[in-house]
C-alpha cells in the first residue's frame, strides 16, 4: 500500500498550493475586470438575455466564499443564505471590490485547511451539488472563467478593452 501511495504522489500533476495560486491568478484578473466595469452599468446593462454584470459577480462571490468554507469545514449554507445572488449583496463597484477582496482572504484562510487526502472525497456542495472536493474547486474556477468571458463581451460592447486574459 505504501508503494501505491508513493507512486500516486510521484504522478501528481499539480500541488494544492499551485492550484490555489492558479485560482488566485484568475481572481486577480476578474478583479481587474470589476475595476474596468462602468459603475453606471453594473446592474442594468445586459446583452442577449445574460444577467447584469453585478449578478454575475455576485454568483462568483457566493460560490467562492461559501464553496471554500464548505469544502474546508463541511458546513454548507444554501445559496439563498449567502444572499448576494438574491440581491442582498454589494450594490456599488466599491462594495463589490471590497467583498471580492474579503472573499480572496477567506480563500487564503480556508483553502489550506482542505487536505490533499480530501480532494477525492465526495461532497454535496450547498446541499444540492454532488461531486468531489477537487471537482468543486475546478467548477468554481471554470464558472469564474465563464462569467468573466461574459463580462469581456459586456466591456467590449461598451467600447472598453478588457484586461489581457493571460495576465494572471
Amino acid at each position: 500500500m505504501e508503494t501505491t501511495q508513493m507512486t500516486e504522489k510521484l504522478n501528481q500533476v499539480i500541488t494544492p498550493q499551485q492550484l490555489l495560486t492558479h485560482w488566485q491568478g484568475h481572481r486577480a484578473l476578474t478583479r481587474r475586470v470589476i475595476e474596468a466595469f462602468p459603475e453606471d452599468k453594473l446592474s442594468d446593462y445586459t446583452i442577449g438575455g445574460m444577467r447584469p454584470f453585478i449578478g454575475l459577480i455576485a454568483e462568483l462571490i457566493d460560490l467562492a466564499e461559501g464553496g471554500v468554507e464548505g469544502l474546508a469545514t463541511g458546513n454548507w449554507k444554501s445559496a439563498e443564505e449567502w444572499g448576494h445572488v438574491t440581491g442582498n449583496g454589494p450594490k456599488t463597484k466599491e462594495e463589490l471590490l471590497a467583498k471580492w477582496d474579503e472573499v480572496t482572504e477567506k480563500i487564503n484562510l480556508f483553502f489550506p485547511q482542505i487536505t490533499e487526502d480530501n480532494f477525492q472525497d465526495s461532497v454535496l456542495a450547498f446541499g444540492q451539488y454532488e461531486g468531489t472536493v477537487i471537482s468543486m474547486i475546478l467548477y468554481f474556477i471554470d464558472n469564474e472563467n465563464h462569467h468573466r468571458g461574459q463580462s469581456y463581451v459586456y466591456l467590449r460592447s461598451l467600447g472598453i478593452n478588457p484586461p489581457f486574459f493571460w495576465e494572471r
